[in-house]
């Protein structure tokens, strides 16, 4: 049975964005055996100030001691429950290759309530195969539908997977192909880009204001002088 839902506000992009971050340290604290932690140790695991912390959790609605911090186990189950964890979600996979698999294979991948429905692939050597005890389709079957529709494929097929998954009626999409998808405005797309992350990045190092103190130094380059006699 899902677990009632408290009211809360409407929270930001960026709030969802960093509450799978609260959770991941609120449970490492659960597991170290403690019982409460305070905003100022979220806020210093995760490079945000104490106030952002107090805000975001605050949208999960009230609770929280002053000077007391959270209790950690509430704040776990606030934050899976503002997250949909308290949801069961089905997911289907397209793309089998190296990403695929990685992400099959890791125990990391599905949130709590989600699982694989089917798993998809055009390269015959994979189809008829398992992976994790999950059995390989053809990407020419009639797909599943599903909560969630993940893409692994080159770009040159993702969008043809997407008209898949929309045809399918599969509301959302996560997409790791470096492709932009034209769907439906009611289908939700993600995008997961690992280069445009490494860009994101290196822009924010850049722009940094200590980014010059980091560079190495390099020895002055000693100009040659001395050439050999032509023969």
């Amino acid at each position: 049975m899902a677990t009632h839902r408290p009211r809360s506000r409407k929270l930001s992009d960026p709030t969802i964005g960093r509450l799978p971050l609260y959770q991941r340290i609120v449970e490492e604290y659960a597991r170290s055996g403690n019982e409460r932690i305070e905003s100022l140790t979220i806020a210093e695991r995760t490079g945000v100030t104490a106030t952002t912390v107090r805000r975001d959790l605050a949208g999960l609605g009230p609770f929280g001691l002053r000077g007391a911090g959270y209790d950690v186990h509430q704040l776990n189950e606030r934050i899976s429950v503002a997250l949909g964890h308290d949801r069961e979600y089905s997911v289907v996979l397209v793309g089998i290759g190296n990403l695929g698999q990685a992400l099959i294979n890791s125990s990391n991948f599905l949130i709590r309530g989600a699982t694989v429905a089917g798993l998809y692939d055009a390269d015959p050597a994979l189809i008829g195969t398992e992976i994790a005890g999950h059995l390989v389709r053809s990407i020419e079957e009639p797909m599943m539908n599903a909560t969630v529709g993940v893409i692994c494929t080159p770009a040159a097929a993702a969008q043809s997977v997407a008209d898949r998954m929309v045809a399918a009626h599969i509301p959302a999409i996560l997409n790791f192909s470096p492709s932009v998808l034209q769907v439906p405005i009611a289908t939700k797309v993600q995008y997961v880009d690992l280069s445009i992350e490494l860009q994101v990045l290196v822009f924010h190092l850049l722009n940094s204001v200590n980014f010059a103190d980091m560079q190495p130094s390099l020895p002055p380059v000693t100009p040659v002088t001395d050439f050999p006699p032509r023969s």
